[in-house]
């Protein structure tokens, strides 16, 4: 069981847009914004410069560039910021990928954290049930690996015995694992398995809600405590007009069509969490709103993360710790453009939060 230390002091952190998911205007490809070592790179040490916690750097396969490769190549380029390193379960040889991980992480100094997808691997499907006991296995072994733990596992998809390479000594510790899912299958698997469950974003209410039932679920089936951590988009500017009229130029150019055909790209466009997000629109006034300063137009074109935090600077951080008092300690943020709108979230928002990143305080 692990727990963090000092859990009422969030960590923020930014995104990393690796999967082709930057624009000036949502549905409208630019290919100054297109994935790349060149652009991406540039709002990741962005997000270093401006005091971000951590950065999601985000996968695909049909989309973007890799993030592991990236994450390697990022992690010399950065100074403080902890990389969030999204890894498939199954799609890599275990011991391999705890090799490359552990790799990652001594190039990194000690700033790698790992964000667990449980989605289909490329060119195949599961059912639910399946696909996450492969998960719920993988995180297991791959924990242990991480620890510096010999394996003798023999489970429905892993069938391991071997030691852990050099590289993992016994004195290692695994990096916080960062887990979301929706799905009864997701949330035990979190329960069980996950250091922090992410959820999307969604109304103060029914967040509060999904921590209650985490919470709930962890103790008593696993007698274990779990952290939150929102996913959302924002935009903020120095007035509430200007954020609403930002919000509206991003989807000035967008039609139905064209934002449902980003929304299916993804390899998770059918999951609980994407169906939830879609409701959440549905729910919206007419302006995209679904409650005070939570614009959901962002979820018109892209699958996963459908909302927006929207305002001035003393509105959005009166929601950011709104969610806070219902049980979130983590924020992955981003906007439109990645690194333009970094910039200004560091310079309205991000110096009146008392922040820091998970990692460091994580007790085994």
């Amino acid at each position: 069981m692990s727990s963090v230390t000092n859990p009422n002091i969030p960590e923020i952190s930014w995104f990393g847009a690796l999967c082709d998911d930057d624009y000036e205007f949502l549905g409208q490809p630019d290919p100054a914004l297109a994935s790349s070592w060149a652009h991406c790179s540039n709002i990741v040490q962005t997000a270093d410069r401006n005091g971000f916690d951590n950065v999601l750097l985000p996968s695909g396969y049909t989309l973007g560039i890799d993030s592991t490769s990236f994450a390697a190549g990022i992690a010399t380029q950065t100074e403080q910021i902890n990389l969030l390193l999204a890894v498939r379960m199954g799609e890599m040889h275990l011991p391999q990928l705890a090799r490359q991980l552990a790799t990652i992480d001594q190039m990194a100094e000690g700033r790698l954290t790992i964000n667990i997808i449980s989605s289909d691997i490329p060119g195949e499907a599961l059912d639910s049930a399946p696909r996450y006991q492969r998960t719920r296995e993988w995180m297991q072994v791959l924990r242990q690996l991480l620890n510096g733990e010999s394996i003798d596992f023999h489970g429905d998809f892993v069938d391991l015995q071997l030691d852990p390479p050099r590289l993992i000594g016994p004195a290692s510790t695994c990096a916080p694992f960062y887990f979301g899912g929706f799905s009864p299958a997701a949330k035990d698997v979190a329960a069980a398995e996950a250091d922090v469950f992410l959820t999307w974003p969604d109304t103060v209410a029914a967040v509060r809600d999904t921590v209650q039932e985490m919470t709930t679920l962890a103790a008593d089936t696993y007698e274990r405590e779990l952290i939150y951590g929102l996913r959302a988009h924002v935009i903020v500017r120095e007035t509430e007009a200007e954020a609403r009229a930002a919000a509206e130029q991003l989807v000035s150019k967008l039609d139905a069509d064209s934002g449902d055909a980003i929304r299916n790209k993804s390899l998770d466009a059918a999951s609980f969490g994407v169906a939830r997000q879609a409701a959440l629109r549905d729910t919206a006034a007419d302006d995209g709103f679904v409650e005070e300063n939570l614009w959901t137009g962002v979820g018109r074109a892209r699958s996963g993360a459908g909302a927006a935090i929207v305002g001035n600077p003393n509105q959005v951080v009166s929601k950011l710790r709104a969610y806070q008092e219902v049980g979130i300690g983590a924020f992955i943020l981003s906007g439109y453009t990645h690194a333009a709108e970094c910039d200004l979230f560091a310079k309205h928002v991000l110096q009146n939060i008392d922040h820091a990143p998970l990692k460091p305080r994580f007790t085994h």
